[in-house]
């Protein structure tokens, strides 16, 4: 890796930090996978999942990234955030997915991302179990797997007609113009993929899938991913066109001509909802 002069940061050193969150965050998740562990829900009224494998992976990579940075900001899906002097901001998901995590399907993963004023800079997403792991620094994204590393690029796919679309669950879209937008995508995607969580815009990254539409998202669910995405070749904002790091209403495409499909189909199933 080169040093990361734009933002003043040594690559090398995100690597290697990137790589310390990925090993103690699986030291933390992997024992439980598909045990016997205890679920609690964070909602008085339905269903938010957290597990010991969740809390505990977030705590190890804030002890991680405090060492290496300790003037960085920190913001987590499981403790509260932690206020930084540097204009650099770490997110952190440690388990994206926990309904996956406590049904047994390794598509959850654990995402870590860096903002630099706001922007994503870089972004892991790593998924132990199936010892794989995508990582974007310096504007490129690689997809690992036992040591092994290689560029990857997203699909050429321009045409929504021609598109492998996926979402988390279609009971997401909970408002009426929501369910619009989404069910005016739908409609016109070749096929559709649910209930794949962050590792659905992986497979975006390495051109497997074409489209990512989601609506609600929170920043920890989306900032570590936007790199891997841009760094592949992909778009990825708010359905109004916006900056996707807060999270909202979020679409993800393999390329500018795609996006722009959908976000034009969205936008003109909402208006008319």
């Amino acid at each position: 890796m080169t040093i990361s002069r734009a933002h003043g940061l040594d690559s090398q050193r995100l690597a290697d930090l990137f790589a310390r969150a990925e090993a103690v965050a699986a030291d933390m998740t992997l024992p439980l996978f598909r045990t016997g562990f205890a679920v609690d829900n964070k909602l008085a009224t339905g269903f938010d999942p957290v597990t010991e494998a969740d809390t505990e992976a977030e705590r190890v990579i804030r002890e991680a990234i405090a060492e290496a940075y300790p003037d960085h900001a920190i913001i987590g899906e499981e403790w509260p955030d932690r206020p930084g002097t540097a204009p650099y901001t770490w997110i952190i998901d440690p388990i994206d997915g926990t309904r996956a995590f406590i049904s047994g399907v390794p598509v959850w993963g654990t995402l870590v991302g860096l903002l630099h004023e706001g922007r994503a800079i870089a972004g892991m997403m790593a998924q132990p179990f199936s010892r794989e792991r995508w990582i974007a620094l310096d504007g490129t994204t690689l997809y690992g797997r036992d040591g092994e590393a290689a560029p990857v690029r997203t699909s050429t796919t321009t045409a929504l007609d021609r598109a492998k679309l996926s979402t988390t669950a279609p009971e997401q879209f909970d408002t009426p113009a929501r369910q619009a937008g989404w069910n005016a995508v739908a409609g016109r995607a070749l096929q559709i993929r649910y209930g794949l969580d962050c590792y659905a815009y992986c497979l975006l990254a390495s051109g497997h899938l074409d489209l990512v539409v989601e609506a609600g998202l929170k920043d920890v669910d989306i900032a570590p991913l936007i790199p891997i995405i841009e760094g592949a070749g992909g778009v990825v904002t708010t359905w109004d066109g916006g900056p996707a790091e807060k999270g909202g209403d979020c679409v993800a495409a393999a390329t500018p001509e795609l996006h722009a499909e959908a976000l034009a189909v969205i936008a003109e199933a909402m208006t008319n909802a």
